[in-house]
């Protein structure tokens, strides 16, 4: 029996990066897949094939997870296409990096609104489904820097903090329905993103990690994995570092 066998999952920002790397491990474990991004291009195509040909159903949604409206809309096509919503992950995000004195109300308002609000509106959209099944598990995605912050990204620092609490405070309000929340911090992940640092800079964050390398995305997808399975039944209003032991 798989872990997440027969269980629906929606992953937002998922055609590519750690939410793509989520969609697959969960797929692999027997679950149906929903993810979303800004647009289904021929990279949210040729994810939503890479999931199918794990022997699960998948579908992708073109959402502005930042639209209240639009994704109310998108978690109702869900459940149409699906049936029930058992998982959601709220993975969307963005980085738009500077220093406090320079940053601009828009790099501010968009992080916030991509990271933190698209949290708030999945979650908004799926409880009233979760709580009809009395069950689900919300897995936010949040950073190390949500939890230690960093010099260069408020706006980034105080989405990622948010969406730890933000779990919290779900987890306090809908345990009794039977439905569970939790965080997760990645640290240094090796990602398109940081694969495109130099050397010298990928060298300089290892000699801060423990384990001395950058973590993978199906390292954060094997944690992800656990939480939105029966593994964890009893754990919620949690932080999972995913770290190499960089901040303890």
């Amino acid at each position: 029996m798989k872990l997440l066998e027969g269980k629906v999952a929606i992953i937002t920002g998922a055609a590519r990066g750690i939410g793509k790397a989520i969609a697959l491990k969960f797929a692999a474990e027997g679950a149906n897949i929903a993810f979303t991004d800004l647009v289904i291009d021929e990279n949210g195509l040729a994810t939503q094939k890479e999931i199918e040909a794990l022997g699960v159903k998948a579908k992708g949604y073109a959402s502005n997870a930042a639209n209240f409206e639009e994704t109310h809309n998108v978690v109702a096509e869900v459940v149409k296409d699906f049936g029930r919503v058992d998982i959601l992950v709220n993975n969307a995000g963005i980085t738009k990096d500077g220093l406090m004195m320079r940053m601009s109300e828009g790099q501010w308002d968009a992080v916030i609104g991509v990271n933190l609000k698209s949290a708030f509106n999945f979650i908004h959209a799926c409880t009233p489904v979760m709580m009809k099944q009395r069950s689900g598990s919300i897995i936010n995605m949040a950073s190390v820097v949500g939890v230690h912050g960093n010099a260069g990204q408020s706006n980034y620092s105080a989405s990622k903090a948010g969406m730890i609490g933000l779990a919290k405070s779900v987890a306090q309000e809908l345990g009794s329905r039977g439905i569970r929340a939790n965080a997760i911090a990645p640290g240094f992940i090796m990602t398109d993103m940081t694969a495109a640092l130099s050397e010298e800079i990928k060298a300089e964050w290892a000699k801060k990690i423990p384990l001395r390398r950058g973590g993978t995305p199906e390292d954060v997808a094997n944690i992800a994995t656990f939480l939105a399975s029966d593994m964890s039944s009893y754990v919620s209003g949690q932080v999972i570092q995913v770290d190499g032991g960089m901040n303890m």
